[in-house]
C-alpha cells in the first residue's frame, strides 16, 4: 500500500486581512475622473496615432537574405522616395523587416506604385514576404466598426450585470470600465503610440477581464449585504474587498508576469498590443476596488433591494 502525502495550500495572504480601501475612495474617485476627463481631452486636441489599419496605407513584410537587417540602411533607402510618413522596424528576427507607408494621394494605384517603389529601391538581398494595401473606404469602415465593437460589448456587460445584480451594481461597473478604456486610450494618445486593430483587440481583452474581477467583488458585496444587516456599508465593502483580495492579486499577478514575458520577447509587432494588455490588467485591478465599490457606496444601495432570498444567503455562507 502505498502512502499519499498530504500536501496544504500555501497563503499567500494571511486570513482576515482588513485594509481600508474606503478611506481612500474619495481621493481615488476624483483622480479617476480627472484621469478620464484628460484622456478624452488628448483624444480630442492631440487624437490618435492612427496605424495602417485606420488611416490607410501600405504594409510591406520584407526578409533580409544576407543576414541582420540595416535597418538605418533600409530608412536611408525608403526616405529618400519621399513617401511621407514611413516606419520601419524589425519584425519578429532581425532579419525580417516592417515597413510601413502612409496612405498615397491618387487612389488604389499610387499605393501599389508605391509598393513598386520601396521594393525597387530595396533593391537585391530581400525577400518580399507579405503585402497589404488599405484604402481610404476600408480604413474608415474599420474604425467605425472598431468604435462599435467597444460599444457593443460595454452594453452587454450592462446588461449582463444589471440582470445579475441591481442597476447600482451596473452603474459602478460601466463608471469602472468607461475608466479603464478611455485611460488606456489616454496613455496612447499622450505618447503617440500606433493605435490599430490589434489595440481595439487588446480593449476588448481588458473589458472582460475587468469585468470578471468587478463581478467577483459584487458577489462577494451582495452576499456580504444579505448576511451582515446592521453593519456599516463602507465597512461592508472593505470587508468585501479584502475577502477577495488575495484572488484578485494572485490572479492580476499572473497575468502581468506573462505579459512582462511578452513584452520583452514578443518583438516590436506587438509590443504596443502587449503594452495595452499590461496597463489594462493593472488598471483594471484598480478600478474594480476603487471605483466599481466605492459607487455603490454614493449611490446608497439598499439591503433589503438585493436579489435572493434568507434561504439562499444562508446556503451560500454554510
Amino acid at each position: 500500500m502505498f502512502l499519499v502525502p498530504d500536501f496544504k495550500g500555501f497563503d499567500f495572504f494571511p486570513h482576515g486581512t482588513r485594509i481600508d480601501f474606503m478611506r481612500f475612495k474619495g481621493l481615488c474617485f476624483g483622480l479617476s475622473i480627472a484621469l478620464m476627463a484628460l484622456s478624452l481631452a488628448l483624444v480630442a486636441t492631440k487624437g490618435l496615432n492612427f496605424g495602417v489599419d485606420f488611416k490607410g496605407g501600405s504594409l510591406i513584410e520584407v526578409r533580409s537574405d544576407k543576414g541582420p537587417a540595416d535597418l538605418s540602411a533600409i530608412r536611408e533607402k525608403v526616405g529618400s522616395l519621399g513617401l511621407g510618413d514611413v516606419q520601419i522596424q524589425n519584425f519578429g528576427t532581425e532579419q525580417d523587416v516592417l515597413i510601413r507607408i502612409e496612405e498615397q494621394p491618387g487612389g488604389e494605384q499610387a499605393q501599389q506604385a508605391t509598393v513598386t517603389k520601396v521594393t525597387e529601391a530595396l533593391g537585391e538581398g530581400f525577400t518580399q514576404r507579405r503585402i497589404e494595401v488599405v484604402g481610404p473606404a476600408v480604413s474608415g469602415e474599420l474604425r467605425t466598426t472598431g468604435v462599435i465593437a467597444v460599444i457593443c460589448s460595454l452594453l452587454a456587460i450592462i446588461a449582463y450585470v444589471w440582470f445579475r445584480f441591481e442597476w447600482q451594481f451596473a452603474l459602478g461597473t460601466i463608471v469602472a470600465l468607461s475608466h479603464d478604456v478611455l485611460v488606456t486610450v489616454g496613455i496612447f494618445s499622450l505618447f503617440s503610440m500606433e493605435f490599430d486593430l490589434s489595440i481595439v483587440a487588446a480593449l476588448l481583452t481588458i473589458l472582460g477581464y475587468s469585468v470578471n474581477d468587478t463581478v467577483v467583488v459584487s458577489d462577494r458585496i451582495r452576499e456580504n449585504l444579505r448576511k451582515f444587516k446592521r453593519m456599516d456599508l463602507n465597512e461592508l465593502l472593505n470587508l468585501s474587498i479584502n475577502e477577495t483580495l488575495s484572488r484578485t492579486i494572485l490572479t492580476g499577478v499572473t497575468t502581468i508576469a506573462v505579459l512582462i514575458a511578452l513584452y520583452i520577447f514578443g518583438g516590436e509587432v506587438i509590443r504596443n498590443f502587449t503594452f495595452a494588455m499590461l496597463f489594462g490588467v493593472l488598471i483594471g485591478t484598480y478600478s474594480s476596488i476603487f471605483i466599481a465599490a466605492p459607487v455603490l457606496d454614493y449611490l446608497g444601495i439598499k439591503r433589503e433591494t438585493v436579489v435572493g432570498s434568507e434561504k439562499e444567503a444562508k446556503t451560500k455562507t454554510a
